[in-house]
């Protein structure tokens, strides 16, 4: 199913914070000079300009490094782990992690590209490495269940130029993601002990890096040979249940690309197969509705928490209608 997108404002303005500031940053960066069209001065000595390994690339190569231009599901594995800063303590490994996103990347008529997909992220025992139903919080003592991560969906759609490093036969591209938005939890106060702060304050930082010779032959639809890394600054997770506890999390995984849905890890197919099957897929269209968070999802599942459910729970809803 063809993509059908309103303008950018419009597009723009249906999506959450998140996609608002991923959007900007590609108007940014769509200004940042190519190779051979900007060097960089070295105030240290009189040798001249040091010309930096630096080119952009487009959409189409975008596309190809983060899923196919002929719309069919792509795959992303990730594994790594969260940490814990609290100021003025020793930081904490919380949890291992691991997880996955369903990727469909779509064209509109006027040549105009968005990409629609599915994630989820497990928190396991950073001893164990198994899956965690509930967490003994080191600092208040309680046990409270663990809300996984599933966001369904998680949308953005891309525009401008893509600054890449260029790195023997690989390029690099590198996004970084800085937010903060309204924290959607703080003015009700049932969530007083869980996530009290006025403000989501984190970033996101992406590192993809794909073969030369794959990201620019537009005979490939897709680049199979692609991975890269992942760190999130974030505040605690609303289920940990810190009330005011300064600190935050990071996050610090490596990512790689797959073809089928047979070549995610074991675990992964299991959980998606018994319990998750809409997580097998991506959309077929850019989806008419707001991208899901940890935060929307714990707001909307805040009654199953309370009674104790296990996560993510089963997901059984059709699909919202696409967007016009």
């Amino acid at each position: 199913m063809k993509l059908k997108l309103k303008n950018k404002v419009a597009l723009v303005s249906s999506l959450k914070y998140k996609t608002k500031l991923l959007y900007l940053w590609v108007l940014l960066i769509t200004a940042s000079p190519a190779l051979g069209h900007s060097e960089v001065s070295n105030p240290r000595n009189n040798s001249g300009k040091v010309s930096p390994n630096l080119q952009t690339l487009g959409v189409p190569e975008l596309v190809r490094t983060r899923c196919s231009t002929n719309e069919t599901n792509v795959y992303t594995e990730w594994k790594g782990s969260v940490y814990a800063f609290v100021p003025q303590e020793k930081q904490q490994k919380l949890f291992n992690i691991i997880g996955m996103n369903v990727a469909r990347c779509l064209q509109n008529r006027q040549g105009q590209w968005a990409m629609t997909s599915r994630e989820l992220t497990f928190y396991l025992d950073p001893q164990t490495n198994q899956l965690l139903d509930r967490w003994k919080n080191p600092w208040t003592g309680e046990v409270v269940p663990v809300v996984h991560i599933a966001n369904n969906p998680v949308q953005i759609p891309f525009a401008g130029k893509f600054p890449v490093v260029v790195a023997g036969s690989n390029v690099i591209f590198s996004l970084d993601v800085p937010l903060t938005y309204p924290n959607v939890l703080a003015r009700d106060q049932k969530f007083r002990d869980y996530s009290p702060q006025p403000l989501f304050q984190g970033g996101e930082f992406f590192k993809f890096t794909v073969p030369v010779r794959e990201v620019t032959n537009s005979s490939l639809a897709t680049a199979p040979h692609v991975s890269g890394s992942w760190t999130r600054i974030a505040p605690w997770l609303p289920w940990m249940k810190m009330k005011n506890k300064p600190g935050q999390l990071v996050y610090s995984a490596t990512f790689y690309k797959l073809q089928r849905f047979e070549e995610l890890s074991p675990f992964l197919q299991q959980e998606i197969t018994s319990r998750l099957p809409v997580y097998r897929e991506a959309p077929r269209c850019f989806l008419a509705t707001s991208n899901q968070t940890s935060w929307t999802y714990f707001r909307q599942n805040f009654a199953e928490y309370l009674e104790g459910a296990k996560f993510p729970l089963p997901e059984k809803k059709t699909d919202p209608p696409c967007q016009q």
